[in-house]
């Protein structure tokens, strides 16, 4: 039933096309069926949402049941259609009053966008395209009235006539909700563990694949005949106007298709590069602390310029090469239907051979190159964060000497590099066109040829140059991907671990637990305390960090009930981070039994469960990232956030002490810190990374020595506010 429906052109109602809050995961499954996506599980098993429900975390648990993902987006007011164009396919939320005055929510589904009409998939499963400007007047609408009032009583007084008013009304509404923005609006997309075939696909990578391949094959085509056309004219005699204007409007008529192989490759590289970009940053989330915990600064950066290498290779020497195979396969042909007959072909394909040997000489030696290259990048690295430790204790006369033979190795390395990429750039098409030319040799002796297939011949000898040429750059390009992918491959292909974790069930999307408010877990904390049932249950709890490794934990025990505030003290490695990752859902149990509110893991779901607890690391294993101070506190929540988080944000950073921090920066919480910017002592990093903790608005909160940094005022004033705040609390600390 959600195919073969017609498409209307008529306008109807607003509430025609919305659909209802009862079945917004029918609507979702059908809109993402209609998008092309494939959909993992049944709206039938989703139940649907609550009376008063939070939207953003209910999508997001909805559309992960369902192998997807939704992106929560806003726009300044005079931007809202240009959002609305390219929003496709996406969910928006209008609501309407009728005139009694009774307001209803309902739910827009955008399928398809446009300049001028969007498409919209209805209730009835039909597709009818809307104004892209009555949809925005709908979404805009109560902004629009609680200014408007005020606007038409000043238009009416200054005496600005009936016909001009509305003009005068759009002008001012504009100007006064120019920086407001409009939320309610969320894109649904595949998440970047989906398969990255089925990513591209998406983006329409693969019709501009066709697209570049066509305009190449016909490019090609018109050349071929543009050299015929001036052969048959010198060979017969025939040099005559006429064919000079044949011959010219092949050219002219190659240059759109020239153009059109542009295009298509340009798109080809920014929606590819951004999805390889995009996957690798996940994947790069998805690694395990032990896979590189040993890892220094310096292999970091490698891998960062190895990704940065493999987005511009992979692109461009992908392009390359793909483009030289669609030449060389023609100038086969045109060799074969030449003087030198299949004689040519063969000699192509022997030099081929050669050339493949020469390929694989200068790929072992940028392998060996690269891998120099990234020790040369690491030991800098190292060195320069370690350049104290290195004056203290290494004598001035042989700081240099390391960095003096790794550059001498590297120089060396350089040099056979370049020698091999000197032979596959000059040997390969000269190297061809001596041995193409040699092939014409036979024919030419014996007179048994005719003008137009030496023609031919010589076409498909310079022909086949170029593509050599072409394959060249590919080549080199390619190799180079192939060293990169060591580096960067790991990132790659740890995206999809995400989708072997629970989702959880049905359960987590009903009203029982699943709010991420204040309000919401006090309220479970009410319900656990009338029913008697704990927040957090660990019972007979082992760890191990190896298969056979010598336990961390072993049968650890532990209740925490909604209000309780909890020390957990012992030595260094005694395994209270690690209970800590366990707890907050970051490691899994080796064995025994982890509930919270009663749901396991599997029953309730990662995502969900992280949302419940929240463990703020150790200084040394938290960060501070460069972007602005609200990024910062609020990146546990939405983004861009609302007015509601920034002032939450700001009256938790009072209450921590960092009021005076916040009063010194210009920008306040907009103003840049981390590396590249304003640089925070350990005590104000220790009270943000607990600002964060508390801002995502967990049942459990988990803080690992974050009062440790702290001097004795600061100290009661965090910990005052902590207990205050946090519905649930377990402090680790030394003792």
């Amino acid at each position: 039933p959600l195919y073969g429906t017609i498409c209307s052109f008529t306008m109807p109602d607003i509430r025609a096309l919305c659909w209802p809050t009862e079945r917004l995961a029918e609507g979702l499954e059908a809109l993402a069926q209609r998008a092309g996506y494939a959909v993992a599980g049944s709206a039938e098993l989703i139940p649907a949402p609550p009376e008063h429900f939070d939207e953003d975390n209910w999508l997001e648990l909805a559309t992960g049941r369902m192998g997807l993902e939704v992106e929560a987006v806003q726009a300044a007011y005079p931007a809202i259609q240009n959002l609305l164009r390219r929003a496709a396919p996406a969910l928006l939320a209008i609501t309407h009053t009728d005139e009694a005055g009774n307001s209803e929510r309902g739910y827009v589904l955008v399928l398809a966008g446009g300049w001028w009409r969007v498409r919209v998939l209805t209730p009835d499963l039909t597709v009818v395209k809307i104004s892209v400007a009555a949809l925005a007047q709908h979404m805009t609408q109560t902004l629009e009235a609680e200014a408007g009032q005020e606007f038409a009583q000043v238009l009416q007084a200054a005496g600005i006539p009936e016909e001009r008013r509305a003009q005068a009304m759009k002008v001012l509404l504009r100007e006064r909700l120019a920086n407001v923005q409009v939320a309610d609006c969320w894109l649904l997309r595949l998440p970047p563990s989906a398969s990255f075939w089925q990513q591209l696909r998406q983006t329409g990578a693969l019709g501009r694949l066709l697209t570049l391949f066509s305009a190449h094959a016909i490019y090609q085509g018109l050349q071929i005949a543009g050299w015929w056309v001036i052969v048959w004219t010198v060979f017969n005699g025939a040099i005559e106007n006429a064919w000079l204007w044949v011959w010219i409007l092949v050219l002219l008529t190659a240059v759109p298709f020239e153009l059109l192989v542009l295009w298509a490759q340009n798109q080809l590289t920014v929606n590819a590069g951004a999805l390889l970009k995009q996957r690798l940053l996940f994947g790069a989330l998805q690694l395990r602390p032990e896979e590189i915990r040993h890892q220094g600064l310096g292999q970091f950066l490698s891998r960062v310029l190895e990704a940065e290498t493999l987005e511009t290779l992979v692109l461009g020497g992908g392009f390359s090469a793909a483009i030289a195979l669609i030449e060389l396969l023609t100038a086969a042909v045109v060799l074969g239907l030449g003087a030198g007959g299949m004689l040519h072909v063969g000699l192509l394909v022997l030099w081929l051979g050669v050339a493949v040997v020469i390929a694989w000489r200068f790929y072992d030696g940028s392998q060996r190159w690269r891998s120099a290259h990234r020790v040369m990048i690491n030991t800098l690295i190292e060195r320069m964060v370690g350049h104290r430790t290195r004056l203290a204790q290494e004598r001035p006369q042989d700081w240099h000497d390391d960095e003096d033979q790794l550059q001498a190795r590297y120089l060396a390395l350089s040099k056979d590099m370049d020698s091999s990429a000197v032979q596959i750039s000059g040997i390969w098409s000269r190297g061809w066109l001596v041995l193409g030319l040699a092939g014409m040799a036979y024919p030419l002796i014996s007179s048994q040829f005719e003008l137009t297939a030496l023609a031919l011949s010589l076409g498909g000898v310079m022909l086949a140059a170029q593509a050599l040429n072409h394959l060249a750059t590919g080549m080199e390009s390619l190799l180079g991907v192939v060293n990169a992918w060591r580096q960067v491959g790991p990132l790659f292909h740890a995206a999809p671990r995400i989708n072997a974790e629970p989702v959880g069930s049905a359960a987590t999307l009903t009203g029982a637990g699943t709010g991420t408010g204040r309000e919401d877990s006090g309220n479970g904390a009410r319900s656990d305390e009338a029913g008697g049932r704990p927040l957090l249950v660990a019972k007979d709890l082992s760890f191990r960090y190896r298969e056979f490794g010598q336990p961390v934990l072993q049968a650890c025990n532990l209740t925490v009930h909604s209000g309780d505030r909890l020390l957990l003290q012992g030595g260094s490695g005694g395994g209270k981070s690690t209970l800590a990752a366990l707890l907050a859902g970051l490691r899994l149990p080796s064995s025994g039994l982890l509930m919270l509110r009663g749901l396991d893991r599997q029953t309730l779901g990662a995502r969900a469960w992280r949302k419940k607890v929240v463990a703020a690391p150790q200084f040394h294993e938290n960060h501070i990232l460069t972007e602005t101070l609200a990024f910062n506190l609020l990146m546990g929540r939405r983004w861009p956030p609302t007015e509601q988080d920034l002032q939450e944000a700001e009256t938790l950073c009072e209450e921590l002490g960092l009021g005076d921090l916040l009063r010194r920066m210009p920008a306040g919480l907009h103003q840049m810190v981390g590396e590249s910017g304003w640089q925070l002592s350990h005590g104000e990093r220790s009270r943000l990374y607990i600002a964060r903790a508390l801002l995502q608005s967990a049942d459990l909160i988990i803080l690992d020595e974050s009062f440790a940094a702290l001097d004795p005022a600061n100290l009661e004033r965090a910990l005052r506010c902590v207990l205050q705040r946090a519905p649930a609390l377990l402090v680790i600390a030394h003792p």
